[in-house]
């Protein structure tokens, strides 16, 4: 029933990209979830009441379930299966995963992303690599830049009012955790999911494809790059649904 949902994740710019993320499910797929903004698509699916459509996992072995987010990810109430973790690696290793959704620390122009190496401390990869290298489609989401980044949002549209202090959208990633080129060799589908646009990893590096309604593409998005993307046409605006604040749409109702 509808009462045992749990409740809709609270609106912020993390839920915006978990919600552009979101789009990106398909019924019957086997799913990974990294630490941080993916485990957001989790509580959505979660919301939603659409655990049976997909196959949840998480790399220490549970299946399906409702997946715990925050402090408390990596457990889930109710799974239908547990396995130990390397059995898990082997099926992640061995091409089981269809969906990768995962964080990323800095991304380049040639679609390398930095998860392990930030600032000069070596934080290391963890699965990463395993899960990121092996799934027929990842899923980067992050946001655009880090600390300090203000935004006016919930209306449906952005509007930036401060830029972040530290870019990730660099020329050379400090450390490549994940390789485009080898993504693109094995021909996976790769995706970067941002509050303010979205990237895909086509043949000359990194595509831009959609800008969020109310973004400036040049002030809010090319300036603000270290690298110069593709740009294939028009963008798409990325749905404007995904940038209202529900509650506060309701009260104002």
């Amino acid at each position: 029933s509808d009462e045992a949902l749990p409740p809709v994740p609270e609106f912020s710019i993390r839920q915006i990209v978990a919600r552009r993320a979101h789009e990106e499910l398909r019924d019957g797929a086997v799913i990974n979830y990294g630490f941080g903004i993916p485990d957001e698509v989790a509580s959505i699916v979660a919301s939603r009441g659409e655990q049976d459509r997909y196959h949840q996992t998480i790399e220490h072995g549970t299946y399906g379930g409702t997946l715990l987010t925050g402090t408390l990810f990596g457990y889930a109430r109710n799974p239908s299966c547990m396995i130990d973790g390397p059995a898990q690696f082997d099926f992640y290793s061995g091409g089981g995963l269809d969906i990768a959704f995962l964080g990323f620390g800095e991304i380049d122009g040639q679609g390398n992303v930095n998860v392990s190496k930030l600032g000069g401390l070596t934080v290391g990869p963890g699965g990463f690599i395993d899960i990121a290298q092996n799934a027929r489609k990842v899923v980067f989401c992050g946001t655009f830049d880090a600390k300090g980044a203000k935004f006016s949002t919930g209306d449906g549209s952005l509007q930036i009012e401060r830029h972040g202090d530290i870019c990730k959208m660099v020329s050379q990633v400090e450390q490549i955790t994940f390789s485009g080129a080898q993504a693109r060799a094995q021909g996976q589908t790769i995706l970067y999911v941002t509050e303010r646009c979205v990237f895909e990893l086509g043949g000359e590096g990194l595509h831009l494809t959609e800008i969020a309604p109310g973004v400036d593409l040049k002030r809010d998005v090319l300036d603000k790059l270290q690298f110069e993307p593709v740009i294939d046409g028009t963008l798409r605006v990325m749905k404007a649904e995904h940038f209202v604040d529900h509650a506060k749409a309701g009260a104002h109702a």
